[in-house]
């Protein structure tokens, strides 16, 4: 999946990082979500998953573009 494809739910230019590439969240077709972050070693996921971790402010964000 292209980032094109995707809806870019934060970095709108008014958090930590503005419009560069750091912790966003976007939104895919399907209405699931993809999270951008820092990687973090916090425990061994799954097979075939992966762990970011993204400052709170960008969640909120998210939850705020989605309408909730």
């Amino acid at each position: 999946m292209a980032r094109e494809e995707l809806t870019r739910l934060t970095g709108n230019g008014n958090g930590e990082c503005g419009e560069d590439d750091c912790p966003n969240v976007y939104r895919t077709e399907r209405g699931t979500l993809v999270v951008q972050g820092y990687l973090t070693d916090a425990f061994t996921p799954p097979r075939g998953e992966g762990l970011v971790e993204i400052p709170e402010s960008v969640f909120l964000e998210a939850v705020r573009a989605l309408g909730r």
